[in-house]
C-alpha cells in the first residue's frame, strides 16, 4: 500500500498523476488552492478505489503546510512518496516590466512551498529510513528562458535545492528524484502559441514518465526526451554569444492575449 502526497493537484500534472495512481490500495493526500478543482479530482480518485485526503490550502503558507502534514501523519502514519508538484509562472518581457514582487511570488511558490513540504515531511521519513521526495522543477532552470526570468530562476533554485538534498541523504534509505519537464498542455501554458512549444506533451504522458522516474528512484527524471536531452547536453553548455542568438528571436514573439 502506497501513501502518496501531490501538491498542486487541482488541474495539470497534478491532477493526471492523482488520476494514474488512483487504484486499490492506494493512499493519496491531494493538495490545492481552488478547493471545488481539489474535490473534484479527490472525486475521480476515490471512484477508482483510492482512500483520499483533501488539503485546501496554499504550500507558501509554512502553517497551512505544518497543518497539513499532521492531518496525513495522522491518518496515514507517514508517507513513501512525497510529490512536490505545485507551481506557478509569470511572464514579462523585462524590457517593459520588470518586478521584484513577481521573483517573490514565483519563488514563495516554486521554492519556498517546495522547502516547506520538505521540511515537513524530511524528518519521518529520516526516522524510517525509507521514502521518495520528488520535487518538479523545468527545463527552463537549465537556462535563462525568455520572458520567463521569474520561473527560470525560481526552477534553477529548485533544481540546486533538490541536488544538494539528494547529496545529503545518501546512504539515508530517503532518495530524492528532481523531475523537469518539457513543455506540457497545461493551464500553465495555455497562453503560449504551439509553435513556440518544441516537443508539446499531453498531460497524460507526461505523468506517465513521472511515475516511472519516481517507481525507478531516478536521481533525475526529463522528458520529452528528444528536447530535454538536447537542452541539457548541447543547449546548456552553448557559450553566452550563441544562446543569446538563439534564444533573443524567441524574446521578440508574444504569447496570445
Amino acid at each position: 500500500m502506497k501513501r502518496i502526497l501531490i501538491t498542486g493537484a487541482t488541474s495539470g500534472l497534478g491532477r493526471e498523476l492523482a488520476l494514474r495512481l488512483a487504484g486499490a490500495g492506494t493512499r493519496l493526500a491531494l493538495t490545492g488552492r481552488r478547493e471545488s478543482l481539489l474535490r473534484r479530482t479527490a472525486a475521480e480518485v476515490q471512484a477508482r478505489g483510492a482512500e483520499v485526503l483533501v488539503l485546501p490550502g496554499a504550500v507558501e503558507d509554512a502553517a497551512v503546510v505544518g497543518a497539513h502534514y499532521a492531518a496525513l501523519r495522522e491518518r496515514f502514519g507517514g508517507l513513501d512518496w512525497a510529490v512536490l508538484n505545485a507551481g506557478m509562472s509569470i511572464s514579462a518581457d523585462a524590457r517593459e516590466r520588470f518586478s521584484a514582487q513577481d521573483f517573490r511570488r514565483v519563488f514563495d511558490v516554486n521554492v519556498f512551498g517546495l522547502a516547506n513540504w520538505i521540511e515537513a515531511v524530511l524528518p519521518d521519513m529520516l526516522r524510517a529510513r525509507s521514502g521518495v521526495i520528488a520535487g518538479v522543477a523545468s527545463v527552463a532552470g537549465w537556462r535563462g528562458i525568455p520572458r520567463s526570468g521569474p520561473y527560470s530562476a525560481s526552477k534553477a533554485a529548485a533544481i540546486t535545492l533538490l541536488e544538494s538534498l539528494r547529496v545529503d541523504l545518501r546512504g539515508t534509505g530517503v532518495d530524492v528524484v528532481t523531475i523537469c519537464p518539457g513543455f506540457v498542455r497545461t493551464e500553465m501554458t495555455s497562453r503560449w502559441r504551439p509553435e513556440d512549444m518544441p516537443f508539446l506533451m499531453e498531460p497524460g504522458p507526461a505523468a506517465a514518465a513521472m511515475i516511472r522516474g519516481i517507481e525507478a528512484r531516478r536521481s533525475l527524471v526529463h522528458f520529452p526526451w528528444p528536447f530535454s536531452t538536447a537542452l541539457r547536453h548541447v543547449v546548456r553548455h552553448l557559450p553566452d554569444f550563441v544562446y543569446d542568438r538563439i534564444a533573443g528571436p524567441a524574446s521578440r514573439r508574444r504569447p496570445k492575449q
